[in-house]
């Protein structure tokens, strides 16, 4: 069985779920601004509940809704919720996001998603995680309907892509009414491109704060940017 992963405050199984813990949702679980004081937040693909229990643990939000299609995966955030220190505030949907958007009334301060992205033939050799990773089971478009619809009328919409897919993901939320408002970029190390883009939208149209973040110096020596937005959570930093 495959060991569970732990971190300060929280413990995450993950040997029912096809996408693991990784960088993409832990950076997207510490960055997702909350300046405007969320009290509801959703998280859209849950998988293992990770980016919803660091949202758990750094803000006060009563209401922390999360949705995921996957049986197995659904199964096992429902179980990663239950056994934190924030169960009364969590709550996973199992459904798809067409039928959760048709019957959900709710309005959401925060909307997160670590979204599937491989838009090529890309394959793992493992079917339920290339199924997890690839665009085609939650279009671009269908995500950014859905996200308008939910988000609040000053509420933050935040996403983590390839930053290949920056420009065309900012393109497509401006034809539902949504805009970056700081647009993080990531780099491995100092001498690598640019793998992903971390994106904060809101409905009001606004010049967007632009940063860059670099993971690593070396292999394993952490730059001091991402030691303090990680440090709540992993167990050695």
């Amino acid at each position: 069985m495959e060991k569970p992963f732990t971190f300060k405050q929280f413990t995450i199984n993950q040997d029912r779920c096809a996408m693991k813990v990784g960088t993409d949702g832990v950076l997207l679980g510490a960055w997702a601004p909350l300046e405007n004081d969320p009290n509801s937040i959703l998280d859209i693909g849950a998988g293992t509940g990770l980016i919803s229990l660091m949202l758990a643990q750094r803000s006060k939000a009563e209401v922390l809704d999360a949705v995921e299609i996957d049986g197995d995966a659904y199964e096992q955030c429902v179980e990663n919720f239950e056994a934190s220190p924030w169960g009364d505030r969590l709550f996973c949907y199992h459904a798809g996001m067409e039928e959760f958007v048709a019957e959900m009334d709710e309005r959401y301060d925060l909307i997160v998603t670590n979204p599937p992205f491989y838009t090529e033939g890309v394959s793992s050799g493992d079917g339920s995680r290339d199924q997890a990773r690839k665009n085609e089971s939650l279009p671009f478009e269908e995500l950014l309907e859905g996200a308008s619809t939910l988000l609040s009328p000053q509420g933050v919409f935040a996403v983590i892509l390839p930053f290949k897919e920056e420009d065309k993901f900012v393109q497509l939320a401006a034809t539902v009414g949504l805009f970056p408002k700081k647009i993080t970029r990531i780099k491995g190390n100092p001498s690598s491109e640019i793998k992903r883009s971390l994106i904060a939208f809101r409905f009001e149209k606004t010049a967007p704060v632009r940063e860059e973040l670099t993971i690593e110096k070396k292999r394993h020596d952490y730059t001091s940017d991402y030691r303090s937005l990680t440090r709540d959570f992993y167990l050695k930093m």
